[in-house]
C-alpha cells in the first residue's frame, strides 16, 4: 500500500480500516488504489476507485497511483460490461465542492454502468433511488474480475 489512510473523518479511509470487505464494500485492494462499491449508487454496479493515500486532487500524487487507477478502471469497465451487459458508462471525478464533490477531501473515480434507454424516474420525482440488487450480490458478481 502506497501512503497511509490518514483521516478519521473520511469514508474511504474508514473503509480501508475495516478488514471485513463485505461491510466496507471493497471489491479489490491494489498496490496504490482500491475498488469499492458506492454505498449510494446511481445504478447497480456503480463502483469507485480511490487511492490509499488521503489526497484531494490527483495532481498531488505520483504517476504510479494515477496509472494504477486507470488500469483498475479498465478492469471495472470489463467486469461491468460482462456482468451487467452495460451499453455505456459514465466515468468521472468531481474535484472540489464547486465541482459537485460529495467527498472532496479524498479524490476518487466513479464508474457507472449505463444502458440504452435507462432512466430513473424515482430520482427525478421523489429524490429516491431504486436499486434492485443487494451489495453482497454485486460483490459476488464483480469480485472474480479483480482476482489476480
Amino acid at each position: 500500500m502506497s501512503g497511509a489512510a490518514n483521516s478519521s473523518d473520511c469514508v474511504f479511509c474508514d473503509a480501508l480500516k475495516n478488514s471485513n470487505s463485505a461491510d466496507s464494500l471493497i471489491l479489490f485492494r491494489g498496490i496504490h488504489n482500491f475498488v469499492i462499491l458506492n454505498r449510494y449508487p446511481y445504478n447497480n454496479g456503480h463502483t469507485m476507485i480511490a487511492p490509499y493515500l488521503h489526497a484531494s486532487n490527483p495532481v498531488d500524487v505520483n504517476a504510479e497511483i494515477v496509472e494504477e487507477m486507470m488500469r483498475l478502471c479498465q478492469r471495472a469497465l470489463h467486469a461491468l460490461r460482462e456482468v451487467y451487459k452495460a451499453d455505456g458508462f459514465n466515468i468521472g471525478m468531481n474535484i472540489g465542492k464547486p465541482a459537485g464533490a460529495g467527498i472532496d477531501e479524498h479524490y476518487h473515480l466513479h464508474v457507472v454502468p449505463r444502458w440504452n434507454g435507462d432512466t430513473n424516474f424515482m430520482t427525478a420525482l421523489a429524490d429516491t433511488r431504486v436499486i434492485p440488487e443487494e451489495f453482497a450480490a454485486t460483490i459476488a458478481k464483480l469480485r472474480p474480475f479483480f482476482e489476480e
